[in-house]
């Protein structure tokens, strides 16, 4: 079946091929055209198309109740349209053949253009070969955009500025879940707090941090870094940089000389963050430390953000991972 639907094809697209004359007999006897069947067959080629461009606006739509179903249906009407586009073309529009041998194969140049004679005469059927071929293009290339539309979904590439704007801006305090600004003594050593930007929404993927103390002689931060821990007090997005889940964990060594260090942990798929070298990865699937937040202590005490995040935040798409902040 594969086979005749690939002859099929072979045949539409060489149907109008200029053909040298030939003083033989046609090897494959001339049938009549068959206007019905070409007009189905654009039917069926139009119908792909426009279930290919819908799959893409369902794809785009993600606020459809039943978006997987209908992006099912989409494609479903599609192959199912092509199929039965080649089906027709094989089985009513290219001449049938029976032999009582097999072709032998080609030996000479001049037996191969004899081959290519014979598929030419096998799309003498068509009388609209020109417009089936654009149908055919135009099918092939609405296809072939709904089949990469999804590596959308690995993430922007080219548009990753924005992705650094964030509810943190210099001078904003840090807040508990009721409001309360968290000031420096507040931040224990044997736990890690969360804090909010005050006057921001807390829905906003970049709003929730992460707090800890260490011992400031065991924080060893990237270049640059040198003043965004006052006090031992760090702060990191507790968006996790695997799939955006929240760092809800903090791994606190019971006994130093044997346990491993502290650690924020994500418990979803176990990426582990360590706070002392600027969230980098410890385990796990993460691809990329934690953005870490600078922060400063004002005159009374309180923790203010001190500057931008260190990169973006969520999950570790291949366009962030390869680009540079450019401001």
């Amino acid at each position: 079946m594969i086979g005749r639907w690939l002859a099929a094809l072979a045949a539409l697209w060489i149907s109008k091929r200029p053909r040298r004359r030939r003083a033989e007999p046609a090897v494959v006897a001339p049938a009549a055209p068959s206007p019905g069947s070409e007009l189905l067959v654009l039917a069926l080629l139009g119908l792909a198309t426009l279930g290919a461009i819908a799959f893409i606006v369902f794809y785009g739509l993600d606020r459809l109740g039943a978006q997987t179903q209908l992006m099912g249906l989409a494609l479903g009407v599609t192959f199912a349209s092509l199929a039965g586009a080649l089906i027709v073309i094989a089985h009513r529009l290219v001449p049938q053949e029976e032999l009582s041998e097999e072709y032998p194969e080609p030996e000479h140049r001049h037996e191969q253009q004899d081959v290519l004679e014979i598929v030419g005469e096998s799309g003498s059927r068509f009388t609209r070969g020109r417009l089936l071929k654009v149908a055919a293009l135009g099918t092939g290339g609405a296809l072939t955009a709904a089949l990469i539309t999804p590596a959308v979904s690995l993430g922007p590439a080219f548009d990753l500025d924005r992705l650094y704007d964030t509810p943190w801006d210099r001078g904003r305090r840090l807040v508990d879940h009721k409001g309360r600004p968290w000031r420096a003594r507040d931040i224990g050593s044997d736990t890690f707090y969360t804090a909010y930007p005050e006057g921001k929404s807390w829905d906003d993927l970049a709003a929730p941090l992460v707090l800890v103390r260490l011992d400031p002689a065991s924080i060893e931060l990237p270049d640059g870094r040198a003043n965004w821990a006052p006090g031992g007090i760090l702060a990191y997005s507790k968006t996790c940089t695997h799939a955006s889940c929240a760092i809800s964990l903090y791994r606190k060594p019971l006994f130093e000389p044997t346990s491993p260090r502290p650690a924020l942990v994500c418990p979803c798929h176990y990426s582990t963050f360590d706070p002392a070298t600027g969230g980098t990865v410890l385990f796990g699937p993460a691809g990329r430390p934690l953005p870490q937040l600078p922060i400063m202590i004002d005159g009374n005490g309180e923790l203010r953000a001190a500057g931008p995040f260190s990169a973006p935040v969520g999950a570790s798409w291949w366009g962030v991972k390869m680009r540079k902040r450019s401001t």
